[in-house]
Order: C-alpha cells, then sequence, then structure tokens
C-alpha cells in the first residue's frame, strides 16, 4: 500500500501494479480498492494500475466537510503521484466523479466510464430530492441500515422487496463499512442543482476521448443514461456489453479498455 496527500491533507491510499501508461481505477458505492482486485490481473500487463480508496473508505481518510471538489483533489492528488497524467476508469458513481474531474482539466488523457447513474429526466425512477441531505442526516443519528436501504431504494431503483432480502443475509453487515460514504456518492451523481439529470453542460466542457460504456443485462433506465452521456460529450464512443449489468465482469470489460486506452 502506497499514500498520496490531497490537498486538504487528507491521505489517500493506492495499490500500484503493472507496468506501461498510467491507469487510475475509481470505485463505485460499496466499493473500495479490494472491491477492484479482479482487473489487476486483466491490465497490468498493459497499464500501471492505481488502485486507490476514495476518500472515506478503505485505508484512506475522510476529512470534514465532504464536498465533490474535495473528491476531484483527492483524485488529482493520484494522478500528480502517477506522473501528472493518467488514463481514467470509473465505475457507476466512480464514472460521475470521473467525469467531473475529466471536465475540470486536470492531468486526465482519456476516460472510460461504466453506468454513470444520472437520469435523462424521462420518469423512469423518482429520484428525491434532497437525498444527500437526507442521508446525511441518517447516518448523523447512526441509522446505517436506514441509509443504506434508502440509498438502494430511492437512488438505485431496487425494489424494496429485493432490498429486504438483503437485509436478512451477513452480506448486509459485511456492507456497513461504506454506508457514511452513501451520502458522497448522491452528491457526485446529484449534481450542484441536485436533480440528478445528466450534466451536459459540464460534460460539453471534455474534450479528451471517452468511452462510455454499459450492459446489455442492465435496468433499462440506465442504459438511456450512458447514451445519453456519450451523446453530450463530442466524439465519445458508446459501447454496449452483451449479458452485463451492473457488476459487470472484469474479464469482459478489460479487452475493451485495452484496445480504447491503448490505441
Amino acid at each position: 500500500m502506497h499514500t498520496v496527500q490531497s490537498k486538504d491533507g487528507t491521505t489517500i491510499a493506492y495499490d500500484k501494479t503493472g507496468q506501461g501508461p498510467a491507469l487510475i481505477l475509481v470505485p463505485a458505492a460499496f466499493m473500495d480498492r479490494q472491491e477492484y482486485k479482479g482487473f489487476i490481473p486483466e491490465l497490468s500487463d498493459h497499464f500501471t494500475v492505481y488502485n486507490y480508496d476514495r476518500r472515506g473508505r478503505g485505508d484512506s481518510g475522510d476529512t470534514q466537510p465532504y464536498s465533490t471538489q474535495r473528491e476531484v483533489e483527492d483524485l488529482a492528488a493520484v494522478i500528480e503521484t502517477a506522473g501528472g497524467e493518467a488514463y481514467i476508469y470509473g465505475q457507476s458513481s466512480g464514472a460521475a466523479l470521473t467525469l467531473l474531474a475529466a471536465s475540470s482539466g486536470i492531468g486526465i488523457t482519456k476516460i472510460a466510464v461504466f453506468e454513470p447513474p444520472f437520469s435523462t429526466g424521462k420518469g423512469e425512477r423518482e429520484l428525491p430530492a434532497g437525498a444527500p441531505k437526507h442521508l446525511m442526516d441518517l447516518m448523523a443519528k447512526d441509522k446505517w441500515s436506514d441509509t443504506m436501504e434508502y440509498f438502494l431504494t430511492k437512488l438505485v431503483g431496487i425494489p424494496a422487496p429485493a432490498v429486504a432480502g438483503m437485509k436478512s443475509q451477513p452480506m448486509w453487515e459485511g456492507m456497513r463499512k461504506f454506508a457514511h460514504s452513501l451520502p458522497y456518492d448522491a452528491a457526485l451523481t446529484a449534481g450542484p442543482a441536485g436533480d440528478f439529470l445528466v450534466p451536459k453542460a459540464e460534460l460539453a466542457k471534455i474534450k479528451i476521448p471517452t468511452i462510455a460504456i454499459d450492459g446489455g443485462a442492465s435496468w433499462g433506465w440506465i442504459l438511456e443514461t450512458t447514451k445519453a452521456v456519450a451523446d453530450a460529450i463530442d466524439g465519445a464512443q458508446y459501447r454496449t456489453l452483451p449479458g452485463q449489468d451492473h457488476g459487470v465482469d472484469p474479464k469482459v470489460i478489460a479487452p475493451v479498455l485495452i484496445e480504447f486506452f491503448g490505441a
């Protein structure tokens, strides 16, 4: 494990593996760098892979107050330690962070995003206003189970009976370690206006090669959103991986990343 200090002094932990151009992996909700370990053997022959813990996760710090800009600064610190420029791959809310960072002009040369969880505003799911604050309020009362249930049902759109089934399994307690960071994921996706809409104005600022990827077996709303993200970025590619869902198989997506970043 290595560490780097973010602009506000927060310690950001990362692993460095492989050889070649720098590729940074940005985790989604309910993920730290351990969840990305399946990607390392698939990518490390082609890239120097920087697998980091976003703030509030794993071995990284969690300086308060939180802001999405601080998450961009964390990623910038990892880019700096990687030599000042890097490719970036982000999943779900990690994709939202990747897009925000790319629009800010830090040293990112190419990005690949998998299923950024914005909304197209077509009514495919009702996203509650003020969700990041509500999640923060729940966690302030240590209602970690309610926090996770709210996030999964109201923001992800998983049916309540399915979440109730998850709560009865040992995995629920294991997911507890991520509950306090869920407001961060909500804030990244909600955007400054809090409306969760695809941030077209910010995406239009991205002038680097981009590919937006989704899985053919994923939710319909996220397929529409991923396509809308690609459409909002000049020259972006769009790719669907047949049979894949939101938990994409590293062995399936790795060849796409190798081809795109290696082109």
